[in-house]
């Protein structure tokens, strides 16, 4: 008499008690299923071969016992990593071969850029408008929301002063706000909304590029190289921040795609040096514009704002007018702290302009309208990606379209 065996781990999560019996596949297989290993022969059932049968459902005993095969159990657990969370939505499908996407308008990318801030603004003001008619109490809790927005105080309270004035015990909508949101914004910000002229009687036309560290000033570098180069015009660049390898690098990745020359010294030079070099060289070679980087610096570390005054004064020993345009990159998430930014590097950089970058990765867009009404400076460029085509002139209008949510 055959020895009763135990179902083996393998049998018993397929749900099985006991040994099943041989199934009868349809004639035309039999040849086939004669010849097929006993390992064949369950891939076979498992695939739900139309002669396999159906399965019974586990039974109490069929559970695995966890302290006799805690694998198998963890296995359970942890499942496939590959696979989609319960409840996710699926991946999008990829295009269709040959069905490329629709290229997207600056204002399409501007407006995803600037998603999240328009989204907090317009959730916020969603939640306050409950009402139909403008009280003060409403008011008060929009200008709230505005400063939290970093819009800063005089702007929330033009925009509150402006709806006081036009809609108080009146009927009032969303989109009411946002158009007075979207107007107070451009106006304040149209008059900063300068593109950067090259001057061709100034030649080279030279750049100094500064910023904290981590602003974006050597991809804001490669990305300026790139429109001017598709200008027409020839261009320099100098690896002023000398004390990182890893700067110059990315410099150099840079000039390989724009086809130009870096000017580079070993790590620890005086950039200074560099500097006055760069402007020598693109004098003795015509060149259009010359594009100089720096070491990204703390506003508040004296002694690297020292440094960055030395090397204007360098500059200046070889072209007295130079540098033409000392552009400051501010990046947007840190908020209320590019205020500080732009007062220190403005007192000790001589600033003529701004550009800010990273839009897309905060909620804190509204903090360039702060420092456009404190300061006054030409605002050049924004960007919100890292593509090329995501850094473009600044235009009051569309960027205040964008964060006010509307079309």
């Amino acid at each position: 008499m055959a020895e009763n065996k135990k179902p083996s781990l393998w049998d018993r999560m397929l749900g099985r008690t006991q040994a099943p019996a041989e199934p009868t596949p349809p004639a035309d297989d039999q040849d086939s299923r004669d010849a097929a290993p006993p390992e064949m022969q369950v891939e076979w059932v498992e695939k739900g071969h139309p002669g396999a049968p159906e399965r019974e459902p586990p039974t109490p005993e069929d559970v695995t016992d966890p302290l006799e095969h805690p694998d198998a159990i963890e296995d359970e657990i942890t499942g496939d990593p590959e696979a989609p969370a319960e409840g996710s939505e699926p991946e999008p499908a990829p295009p269709a071969p040959g069905q490329a996407e629709k290229p997207r308008n600056w204002f399409q990318r501007l407006s995803d850029g600037l998603k999240r801030s328009s989204d907090n603004l317009s959730n916020s003001i969603g939640a306050i408008f409950t009402k139909r008619r403008l009280d003060e109490a409403t008011l008060q809790d929009l200008e709230d929301t505005l400063i939290a927005a970093d819009l800063g105080i005089d702007t929330a309270m033009a925009i509150t002063d402006r709806l006081r004035a036009e809609k108080f015990d009146k009927d009032i909508s969303t989109d009411d706000v946002r158009e007075v949101l979207a107007a107070e914004v451009e106006s304040v910000l149209g008059p900063v909304a300068e593109p950067l002229a090259i001057d061709p009687g100034k030649k080279p036309f030279v750049i100094l590029m500064v910023g904290v560290n981590g602003s974006g000033k050597t991809t804001t570098i490669g990305k300026l190289t790139a429109k001017y180069k598709a200008e027409g015009r020839s261009v320099l660049l100098a690896a002023g921040d000398t004390f990182r390898a890893a700067a110059v690098e990315q410099l150099q990745v840079w000039g390989q795609r724009n086809d130009v020359e870096v000017l580079t010294r070993p790590t620890g030079a005086d950039a200074s040096g560099l500097a006055f070099d760069a402007v020598a060289k693109a004098q003795e070679t015509g060149t259009d514009i010359v594009i100089i980087d720096t070491a990204g610096r703390l506003q508040n570390r004296s002694e690297l704002m020292d440094e960055l005054e030395k090397i204007i004064r360098v500059i200046k020993k070889r072209d007295a007018t130079a540098p033409h345009a000392t552009l400051l990159t501010l990046d947007a998430t840190t908020g209320q702290n590019a205020l500080n930014q732009v007062e220190i590097f403005g007192q000790k950089a001589g600033v003529t302009g701004l550009v800010m970058t990273k839009l897309d990765g905060t909620a804190r867009g509204g903090i360039l309208v702060a420092i456009a009404r404190k300061f006054g400076l030409p605002i050049h460029f924004i960007g919100v990606g890292e593509s090329i085509g995501d850094l473009e002139p600044f235009s009051a209008a569309d960027f205040a379209r964008a964060i006010a949510g509307r079309e």
